[in-house]
């Protein structure tokens, strides 16, 4: 009998339910403490999990604990968000998937990881793999944006990164797939509300996330809060057991989101905490993350014979095989060791800055950037331009407030202290109008100006949905008023917006002379902004979803059907406003650079493709411009006949190519034909012969494509 079968029969029940239950650890002033009663239920074996607990000293405490002085001796998972990093932060993950660059995500999620393991961490709460096509919903920030295709590719990278080749590595942490699914599609972007959308758009929009990162050998998937058509997620057996661990094989362990077990008494599915517990626990979830309804219900669930003991040993069997895979029965002191030396925390915080500037998208540049060295004194000003706390985001992990370069530090780290004037002019949701003096009269003693505005961190993220998406308080006012006095005083204006979404400023980005999409940086997000701004780094982030230009627009996205009636704007009786462009502001893609590039002449290798084929998509590309900068090429497909309408464009893949001025090159993107498999009507994956076209251009505007049409054909005998 190996170990784990062997630690399963000698378990009482509360010792198993012990496995099955995950408990948080408090905060104190001084760092994260375990309360008296979960450290005695540690020792007694009846908690087997923690999270919220990180310094390799304390986790070293809780595993001593559990492994010496509780009686079976099993080592505990302590879990984290780590999220876009642990004390070093990166750009948020909406930001990273701004550089389209599946290396970049796969190296920081290595780094995060190695960083938390460092901490005594064995597990993250990351990746967030939610497709998001609504502004208002704050939780965008932490995921891949509008895309499917680009969250699955996002997946793998995060996957691989976070649990590196071997989990039992000691920098190896378990990733955890959340939050399954289509949390992304809440009703009216409100965080926590219901989720009812068809049942196509959750298979082809909301699950190929997940399905990579299953795929990429996921360790855990967490399901959403939310109900999905009346059926809360962590309830949910037709989508936990039947399409999770039955058609895509997963074996790993599913942990419920925070209390996500109580909260099935509120959804109204359950009477009390005994049948919340036998609900979840049917469904297929194995840890009860903060209820505590597992420890509380279960044992009353059995006697009625709500559970069975084979279920619960099953849930036991994958906790243990889990830790076992992290190699804590081998070594549960092995995360945490040895601690990190300085050359390789400096290094990280060297990727933390290119990261940072390859996030940043360049919305708009009327020639001003990059910054001549004739400009000596720049006007910084703005809210969040000496606000080092908010450049970590929403989920800044365990990193200090203080930690973070401002753009303020890093700019004047760069030009100098008295090349760089300052004044916040109002706060970011303050009333304080008193500020405003000071700041315009900045602008007349300046050759340019900074205008630092946008969120703050808390309003992204978690619990921070939006109806309005400006800028909030009295930052308009501040904008608007420096934007009239720079135009009088023929003072050039970049605007840097920090948030955790699109904003809708289109009266922002039509007066200033250069606009900038940081959305928040992390820890090096000063240097990264004055590395770009100072021409040390030419932008090449890509806005990962479609810009708005007006409120009324959201929900928001490309990858829309064509309709029975598409827009027309000579015939009324079509799909579009009245009062609004139906285009976005900017495209999905959108970004521009320092170089000016063409694209030409695009081949696909064949015209007549079988499902089993591989395309060979080719395009020129030269650089125009007068400065060497990185051109991202995306490749769309449309499926222009089928038996269930296609969106009007599919991202499939995308290249990049780096030139010197005047240069050429070719980029070349292979396309296996099976990815032009669709769900036909039944939901089952169809290859349909017929014309597809394909689409290669610099983004989402079909203007901009260079298309070619291929023939889809049945296979060959």
């Amino acid at each position: 009998m190996n170990r784990i079968e062997r630690l399963i029969g000698e378990m009482s029940l509360a010792e198993k339910l012990g496995q099955l239950t995950m408990t948080a650890a408090g905060h104190a002033v001084t760092g994260p403490i375990v309360a008296a009663d979960a450290t005695e239920a540690i020792k007694a074996g009846t908690i087997g999990n923690l999270l919220n607990l990180f310094g390799a000293d304390r986790v070293r405490e809780m595993q001593r604990l559990a492994v010496e002085e509780s009686h079976l001796g099993i080592p505990l998972l302590i879990g984290f968000d780590v999220v876009h990093g642990h004390r070093t932060l990166f750009p948020i993950p909406l930001g990273e998937a701004a550089s389209f660059d599946p290396q970049l995500w796969a190296l920081t999620a290595r780094e995060a990881a190695t960083e938390a393991a460092a901490d005594g961490l064995t597990m993250t709460f990351a990746p967030m793999l939610d497709v998001s096509r609504d502004a208002r919903w704050g939780r965008s920030a932490e995921g891949p944006g509008e895309d499917p295709w680009l969250g699955a590719r996002m997946a793998e990278a995060k996957v691989r990164g976070f649990q590196d080749a071997d989990l039992c590595a000691a920098d190896a942490l378990a990733a955890v797939a959340k939050h399954y699914c289509a949390y992304g599609a809440v009703t009216a972007g409100r965080d926590y509300a219901s989720v009812d959308i068809s049942e196509r758009t959750v298979h082809e929009v909301h699950m190929p996330p997940f399905a990579a990162a299953v795929a990429a050998g996921v360790a855990a998937v967490m399901p959403a809060f939310t109900d999905l058509a009346g059926i809360p997620m962590t309830a949910n057996g037709a989508l936990l057991t039947g399409w999770l661990r039955r058609r895509l094989k997963f074996d790993g362990v599913i942990v419920s989101d925070f209390n996500a077990v109580g909260e099935l008494i509120r959804h109204g599915i359950a009477a009390d905490l005994t049948q919340a517990a036998a609900l979840a626990l049917n469904a297929g979830v194995d840890i009860d993350m903060m209820a505590d309804a597992y420890r509380r219900g279960l044992p009353t669930a059995l006697e009625r014979g709500w559970v069975s003991m084979a279920d619960i040993d099953a849930s036991v069997r994958r906790v243990l095989r889990l830790k076992a895979r992290l190699g804590l029965f081998d070594d549960p002191y092995r995360r945490g060791k040895t601690p990190e030396a300085a050359p390789v925390i400096a290094a990280r915080r060297q990727l933390a800055r290119a990261a940072g500037a390859r996030a940043i998208v360049m919305l708009k540049n009327d020639g001003i950037l990059p910054l001549a060295e004739s400009v000596r004194n720049l006007a910084v000003i703005g809210p969040l331009a000496d606000a080092a706390a908010e450049m970590r985001g929403p989920w800044w992990g365990a990193a200090d407030p203080e930690d973070p370069v401002s753009v303020l530090a890093g700019l004047r780290g760069m030009l100098g202290e008295l090349r760089v004037p300052h004044q916040p002019g109002v706060e970011i949701d303050g009333e304080n109008v008193a500020g405003f003096a000071g700041a315009l009269e900045l602008c007349a003693q300046a050759d340019a100006i900074l205008l630092c505005v946008g969120e703050s961190a808390a309003m992204s993220g978690e619990a921070a949905s939006r109806a309005h998406l400006g800028l909030p308080g009295r930052q308009r006012q501040l904008a608007e008023a420096v934007l009239e006095r720079a135009r009088a005083l023929r003072k050039p204006v970049i605007a840097v917006l920090f948030s955790g979404r699109a904003l809708i400023v289109p009266w922002l980005i039509e007066r200033a002379d250069a606009v900038l999409a940081a959305w928040f940086p992390g820890s090096e997000a000063g240097n990264a902004i004055a590395d770009l701004i100072m021409g040390r780094v030419s932008p090449s982030g890509r806005t990962p979803v479609s810009w708005p230009c007006a409120m009324g627009q959201v929900p928001l996205f490309y990858g829309q059907r064509p309709s029975g009636r598409p827009g027309d704007p000579m015939d009324r009786f079509t799909s579009k406003y009245l009062d609004a462009p139906d285009a976005p502001l900017f495209a999905f893609g959108h970004g521009l650079t320092y170089g000016v590039f063409a694209l030409s002449d695009l081949r696909v290798t064949a015209d007549r493709v079988s499902e089993n084929d591989t395309l060979e998509i080719r395009v020129d590309v030269a650089n125009r411009g007068a400065r060497t900068a990185e051109e991202t090429v995306f490749l769309f497909t449309h499926d222009k006949l089928a038996s269930v309408a296609r969106p009007l464009l599919e991202l499939k893949g995308f290249g990049k190519i780096r030139l010197n001025p005047g240069q050429s090159g070719t980029v070349t993107i292979f396309l296996d034909a099976n990815e032009l498999c669709f769900l036909g009507p039944d939901l089952e994956p169809v290859f349909e012969p017929g014309e597809v076209e394909i689409l290669v251009g610099p983004c989402a505007d079909r203007s901009r494509l260079l298309v070619a049409t291929i023939h889809l054909v049945p296979p060959r005998p």
